[in-house]
């Protein structure tokens, strides 16, 4: 094996090494209600992903404030957190359009 094929195969095995650390885990606390007795939905996912730059930069600060609510009910919070930054980061197609002259 000459030394450039050894260097491409060690520099995809880190790249392999590097993608699976960023796989997600199961969270056990989907579903579970909070200490307040509520489980987010897809409402509370659409305002935290409205805020998601403001608590994000609180959660630098403190440890008692988190981005993304671990007791959610999946999918539906998972769908409206995305929702809800997208229209915070401007996700519709208006500002593609031309302008007519």
């Amino acid at each position: 094996m000459n030394r450039n094929r050894l260097t491409k195969l060690l520099m995809l095995g880190g790249l392999l090494f590097l993608v699976a650390g960023c796989a997600p885990g199961v969270n056990p606390e989907v579903g579970a209600a909070s200490a307040e007795g509520v489980v987010a939905g897809f409402w509370r996912g659409i305002w935290h992903g409205i805020i998601a730059p403001i608590t994000f930069f609180i959660s630098l600060f403190t440890d008692t404030v988190n981005v993304y609510e671990v007791h959610n009910n999946g999918n539906w919070y998972d769908f409206g957190f995305v929702l809800g930054a997208g229209i915070l980061f401007g996700g519709g197609g208006a500002t593609g359009r031309r302008k007519r002259s």
